[in-house]
């Protein structure tokens, strides 16, 4: 007798649980459990789904099965003097790339753009879905001219597993740049967002920024002259490595300080204080937002440490045309709408949609993004 192959034991659990309406919870690593709302239904795991299935580095791209830890795709990547850009924040070493995709989070360089960091969808190249009727569902290819099913691709970057179960993902890789520099200024948050604004009206490689507890951080990333042009004429103070290399990877992994003393807070906050991820234009004023601030992306991704209700902070927000994610609280305040807020109904509509077409009955990760009014409106299988 021929047994199932990895993906077909998938399939059959999927097909089950459609069948009868049983919730399915997507596993990976679990590196990022704490994401989103609350975690429901039976486990289905993608760590059956591992191996980098191609690498062409001339051609610039890889593909690898859902599972695949992260650390290995990088160390793959790395050999051949190559990464992944956008920087995704790898929470330890039971990351999956199925997982990093799902997530949708990029790291420091999100705001420099897509031709050196820029977002994460920007370099989902392709993805192979298992949807929630248990068929798989193949979407773009392996190089930036193959467009079909590219905007689904994208689609599932940030999705949560939601709309389905990741199979594989083909990715856009770069080059490492040749020269990488960071600058310090010590400057109060007024100051420091006139100087981001001012900055990127500039033809200057600035790659990453980070202000926090009074001091300005620029990473200036590309040809050796380029960096070093661009270094005399911001001025500031050199970071030198191994420091600067140490910062930076804190940053992306949320080890930092700062991060460290806001999950210190949280957990001592008896559900009263949250760490919140403010995304808001970056030419945006300080929010005056009271709490520990730390600001990325050029302005354009705040950090904080609050205690302040959550409506007022979304007022706030709201007010300079952003929005407010809750994203380490205390167990407690997981509700979904509490830790993304309330659509509009058109953006709602949009979502609902979306899933009733990829997953008809509302199996995968409900209340994991959006709440999904289970009950008398709930998706059907068809």
């Amino acid at each position: 007798m021929q047994l199932k192959s990895n993906i077909d034991v998938l399939i059959d659990q999927v097909q089950a649980a459609a069948a009868d309406g049983t919730p399915l919870r997507i596993v990976g690593g679990g590196s990022k459990d704490f994401l989103g709302g609350p975690l429901v239904g039976e486990p289905i795991s993608t760590r059956t789904l591992t191996g980098i299935v191609s690498y062409e580095p001339s051609e610039l791209y890889i593909t690898a099965r859902a599972g695949t830890p992260l650390e290995a795709v990088e160390a793959a990547l790395a050999q051949r003097g190559q990464h992944l850009a956008f920087e995704p924040p790898r929470f330890g070493p039971t990351s999956t790339i199925g997982g990093v995709v799902a997530g949708g989070l990029s790291g420091p360089s999100r705001a420099s753009g897509a031709a050196s960091g820029g977002a994460l969808r920007d370099h989902v190249l392709g993805a192979t879905l298992l949807n929630g009727r248990g068929e798989l569902l193949r979407f773009g290819g392996s190089v930036m001219k193959n467009v079909a099913g590219f905007d689904v691709s994208r689609l599932l970057a940030g999705s949560m597993g939601t709309l389905g179960m990741l199979v594989d993902v083909t990715l856009k890789v770069m080059p490492v740049a040749a020269d990488t520099l960071t600058l310090r200024f010590e400057c109060g948050e007024v100051d420091a967002l006139e100087s981001l604004a001012r900055s990127a009206s500039k033809p200057w490689p600035i790659d990453a920024s980070a202000w926090w507890d009074g001091m300005l951080l620029l990473r200036l990333r590309g040809a050796r002259a380029e960096v070093q042009t661009a270094a005399r004429k911001l001025g500031g103070d050199v970071i030198p490595p191994p420091a600067s290399d140490q910062f930076w990877a804190g940053l992306r992994d949320q080890q930092d300080e700062f991060f460290t003393k806001a999950r210190a807070a949280v957990a001592a906050g008896n559900g009263r204080v949250g760490l919140w991820r403010l995304s808001v234009p970056p030419t945006a004023p300080a929010l005056g937002v009271p709490g520990e601030q730390l600001v990325e992306w050029g302005g354009a991704l705040r950090w904080v440490c609050t205690a302040l209700k959550p409506e007022q902070l979304r007022e706030r927000v709201a007010s300079v045309g952003g929005h407010a994610t809750l994203f380490v609280g205390h167990p407690g305040t997981r509700a979904t709408a509490l830790v993304h807020g309330a659509l509009p109904a058109p953006l709602d509509r949009i979502h609902r949609e979306l899933k009733r077409a990829f997953d008809p009955a509302g199996i995968f990760n409900r209340g994991r993004l959006f709440d999904d009014r289970l009950g008398a409106d709930r998706p059907r299988a068809s």
